[in-house]
């Protein structure tokens, strides 16, 4: 069974400092961690489906070794994919996947911000 949007927002949302936004409009919920995207969806998007930021070989590896990971859909393809929540990937996968976009983002940030996010202050949006 494919992970729904409430599967999706509850374990963003469990990531040390992710926050919840609608920076866009009110169907297109934005995980944030400092500030900076690493999920997001359409509401309405029927199968449902995820953007998650990826490192770019390993998008393209994984573009090829799965139908439902697809180049990131209004996004920067290089450094974005698009999973479609089909069924057809474990929740294992996508749960990893999410943790991948999640590092990035997290090691993209400034020292000071990195500190501030640290697991003992999971809950508290930054």
């Amino acid at each position: 069974m494919a992970l729904t949007y409430g599967d999706i927002d509850r374990y963003c949302l469990s990531l040390p400092g992710a926050a919840l936004t609608y920076p866009f409009d009110f169907e297109t919920p934005v995980f944030k961690v400092g500030g900076k995207m690493f999920a997001l969806y359409g509401i309405t998007n029927d199968p449902p489906q995820l953007n998650l930021k990826c490192d770019p070989d390993d998008a393209e590896a994984l573009r090829s070794q799965y139908p439902a990971i697809r180049p990131g859909f209004h996004m920067n393809k290089k450094h974005w994919n698009t999973i479609v929540l089909d069924g057809s990937l474990s929740d294992a996968l996508v749960r990893e996947l999410i943790d991948h976009s999640y590092a990035l983002v997290v090691a993209s940030l400034p020292r000071r911000v990195r500190e501030d996010i640290s697991p003992k202050k999971s809950g508290k949006a930054k």
